[in-house]
C-alpha cells in the first residue's frame, strides 16, 4: 500500500501558484508591519522621554530624528500592513533600518544587528515584490 501525504508532497514540490505568492507577500507584509509597529509605538508613547536624547546621526536634531523614525516605524508600518503605498512606505523603513544597522549596531550583521538586517532584507524583498494581490494597492489598481 502506497501512502501519499499531500502536505509533504506540496512542500517538496518546486512549482508555485499565484495564490501562494499572494499569501506569501501578505504574510511578509503582516509580519514586518506588526513587528516593526511595536518599535514605533514605543517611541510614540514615550516621545517626551526620547526626544532630547535620541540618536542624531545626520545632525537634524534629536527631536526631528525621532519624528522621522516614528513616521517610518509606526505610520509606514501601518501602510505596509494594509498594503497601501507599499513600495513607497518601504523607502523610509529601508533608510531607518539601514541607519540603525550602520550607526547603532556598527554594521554587525551576525551579532547585535542581526534582527535589523532581517528587517532590511524583508523590506528590500517587499520593494521588489510589491504588495501582492491581497492588498489595498491592488483594490485601488482595479
Amino acid at each position: 500500500m502506497h501512502l501519499k501525504i499531500p502536505f509533504l508532497m506540496k512542500i517538496a514540490n518546486s512549482r508555485y501558484s499565484d495564490t501562494a505568492i499572494a499569501f506569501a507577500t501578505l504574510f511578509l507584509r503582516l509580519g514586518l508591519g506588526v513587528l516593526m509597529i511595536a518599535h514605533g509605538n514605543d517611541k510614540l508613547q514615550h516621545f517626551a522621554k526620547f526626544s532630547h536624547s535620541f540618536s542624531d546621526p545626520f545632525h537634524f536634531g534629536s527631536t526631528i530624528s525621532l519624528v522621522l523614525v516614528i513616521f517610518a516605524e509606526f505610520f509606514c508600518s501601518c501602510f505596509i500592513i494594509l498594503g497601501l503605498f507599499t513600495r513607497l512606505a518601504c523607502i523610509p523603513l529601508i533608510i531607518t533600518v539601514s541607519v540603525a544597522l550602520i550607526y547603532a549596531h556598527q554594521g554587525e550583521l551576525f551579532g547585535d544587528g542581526e534582527k535589523v538586517a532581517l528587517y532590511l532584507t524583508g523590506y528590500l524583498a517587499l520593494i521588489f515584490a510589491g504588495p501582492g494581490k491581497i492588498s489595498v494597492d491592488r483594490l485601488i489598481g482595479k
